[in-house]
């Protein structure tokens, strides 16, 4: 049986022997994430603020979401490298660029029925960068699209909007759903003889969907609080800025001389695992805080791990030279 993340989560962060959550960082941090939904810094309309997202009334935004996170992964560059760019962005942005740049040289990247057939050397003149340098795991990508396009057309009419309606507006069912049909997406690992689970895209791209539509249409979940945080590299690092976490010395070490983790090592579990957890707790005390102060004028509901994700990663680009002093863990892999 595999654990979903917030069970997971809850196993490791008791087990870990070198990633730790600690209280006051928590509270600190949940005060941070309180202002910011006051001055409405956090809100939903986020997602649709990126230039390069597709628009709710956009007829291809679900299947161009579906695209865009079955290859959201793996945009670290190695020390000392150049960074690989599409019109000057780097990282998710330079890769979101280049779905743009795609579609508007008008392939239908939407479209399982031209994904599903993409070779590799059409992948790399879509992901081409401004110079030589070109997006990690490239056959990876092109194994991800194929394997979920020919799914798409297979068994769900060629769109994965109807695998959002097949699931009744639950984010469970349509998480489940999402890991039993696409390979790509089983961000699992073996922890302490217990088979956890992290599932950082299928998260997203649930998140995504329901960012879009503002949580309405296809959008609506009843369920969308049973999501936890996107567990990639850079959200720790935040956690670990605001001292909501704490490596030990020993693994702290091995980050900053630059050692690679690999998928699925007790380290690299518990740096994911325990981020989901620290953020659990961010937002359990974000709405006590809520409930404490009905001056707020807020509802509870206006929080939950998506949203306290976004102003996390959003923190990290805004402030990224100050937070170079904390290094982030790097592990190549299609999970994240």
């Amino acid at each position: 049986m595999v654990l979903l993340p917030k069970e997971s989560a809850k196993l490791v962060t008791k087990l870990a022997k070198d990633v730790f959550i600690e209280n006051k960082g928590i509270k600190e941090l949940a005060l941070a994430v309180l202002d910011a939904i006051k001055t409405r810094k956090i809100h939903t309309g986020n997602f649709a603020q990126v230039k390069f997202h597709p628009k709710p009334d956009d007829p291809r935004a679900a299947d161009w979401i579906f695209v865009l996170d079955t290859l959201n992964f793996s945009f670290w560059t190695d020390t000392g490298a150049n960074k690989w760019k599409v019109n000057g962005e780097t990282g998710y942005f330079a890769f979101c660029a280049a779905v743009q740049r795609a579609i508007d040289e008008e392939k239908p990247m939407w479209d399982p029925k031209y994904y599903s057939q993409i070779t590799q050397k059409e992948a790399e003149i879509i992901f081409r960068g401004d110079d030589e340098t070109t997006i990690p795991l490239i056959e990876d990508r092109v194994k991800n699209l194929q394997q979920a396009g020919k799914i798409l057309l297979d068994k769900y009419q060629g769109t994965f909007a109807e695998c959002i309606k097949s699931c009744d507006g639950s984010a469970k069912k349509l998480l489940k759903l999402i890991v039993d049909e696409f390979e790509s997406y089983r961000d699992e690992a073996d922890y302490e003889g217990h088979r956890i689970s992290i599932y950082k895209r299928v998260q997203i791209l649930i998140g995504d969907i329901w960012a879009c539509f503002k949580g309405q249409e296809l959008g609506e979940f009843h369920d969308i609080e049973s999501l936890t945080m996107f567990a990639d590299y850079r959200i720790p690092q935040v956690l670990v800025y605001f001292s909501a976490m704490r490596y030990s010395n020993s693994l702290m070490s091995k980050l900053k001389s630059d050692e690679p983790l690999k998928q699925g090592s007790r380290e690299e579990v518990e740096i994911r695992a325990c981020s989901i957890e620290a953020v659990e707790q961010i937002c359990d005390e974000v709405q006590r805080l809520i409930k404490a102060d009905p001056k707020l004028g807020l509802s509870p509901t206006v929080v939950n791990a998506i949203v306290i994700d976004h102003f996390l990663w959003d923190y990290r680009r805004e402030y990224a030279q100050e937070l170079e002093c904390i290094p982030f863990h790097k592990t190549r892999t299609i999970y994240y």
